[in-house]
């Protein structure tokens, strides 16, 4: 597979190495970003300085974590899927319930995003491997759609601007980028193969602003920019071996990678990584509920770590 016909520099932007970092997330309403550790149950959230992503909270929400979305209004938190439902986090660190129960005890929620209509698109993933988990849509109120069936591992899921399209993965067993239509009231239809990632399987997805795809490719040590009809346009390398999810910060390219597994790990293992492009993309999309109305004291399940 070709590289890059283009010069690029991929950076290390974190001191921090994190066990299974995934979803990082653009937020529009600061500029800052949010990512979390599936390993951990932990949602972070940092800014950016002098070209390094800084650390700022870290909130414990779970056993097993997540993608997050952004509310609407500033300071009004985040959603997260965590276990087999989701969350809300405020931002000092409050975790309150919005949905449990939603995925099959033994099964928990992966990863997400927010459609152009405030949905919040999450899917679950099966262990062991079996394709009985499905991908949801929950509305501002929280209400969850069952909207496919018969998924296994699902992973990254990204919108066009219109919404009318989503593009999704299932990790296993196709390996392939998939894309549906999209109804108003959010039914999807038209179930199609863009195309198969072959070399290592894909993870976390989004979309630039000319509606192009970028993959994270895990155990290829790559991310991939293809055309929403299947064509590869470019590969880039980088020096950690599975990338997990990427993110556009306008311009820059932030690919979240693991170190889990990996017998000897390099020191971009685990890292953030950014990389400069051409065409960038615009910030997370949010969710179009709203926090509980009350936050008298920290949820049992919340704990959160100041750096």
């Amino acid at each position: 597979m070709s590289r890059s016909p283009l010069s690029r520099t991929v950076e290390i932007l974190s001191d921090a190495r994190y066990v299974q970092a995934e979803s990082p997330r653009w937020d529009g309403r600061d500029g800052t970003l949010a990512w979390i550790d599936m390993a951990t149950g932990a949602f972070h959230r940092g800014r950016f300085e002098n070209g390094q992503v800084i650390p700022e909270t870290a909130v414990v929400v779970g056993a097993q974590i997540g993608a997050p979305v952004p509310l609407v209004a500033a300071g009004a938190g985040w959603a997260v899927a965590v276990d087999q439902g989701i969350v809300h986090v405020s931002d000092s660190g409050v975790v309150s319930p919005l949905a449990s129960g939603v995925a099959s005890e033994g099964d928990y929620m992966n990863d997400g995003a927010a459609d152009p209509f405030g949905r919040f698109w999450v899917g679950s993933q099966a262990m062991p491997r079996d394709p009985h988990c499905s991908l949801w849509s929950f509305d501002a109120r929280g209400v969850a759609t069952e909207r496919l069936q018969g998924v296994t591992v699902s992973n990254g899921l990204t919108f066009d601007r219109s919404g009318s399209t989503l593009y999704y993965i299932d990790t296993l067993p196709h390996r392939s980028i998939e894309a549906f239509d999209v109804a108003p009231d959010g039914g999807l239809s038209n179930r199609r193969t863009v195309c198969r990632v072959d070399g290592g399987n894909p993870d976390g997805m989004t979309i630039d602003r000319d509606g192009m795809l970028w993959v994270a490719v895990w155990d290829a040590g790559e991310v991939r920019r293809y055309s929403p009809e299947g064509a590869l346009a470019e590969t880039i390398a980088l020096p950690a071996t599975r990338p997990t999810a990427v993110a556009l910060v306008d311009r820059l390219l932030v690919i979240t990678t693991a170190s889990v597994g990996l017998a000897a790990p390099t020191e971009a293992d685990g890292a953030l990584l950014g990389v400069e492009v051409e065409v960038g993309g615009t910030p997370a999309l949010p969710w179009g509920g709203t926090p509980p109305l009350v936050h008298a004291e920290r949820g049992a399940t919340g704990e959160e770590v100041t750096r």
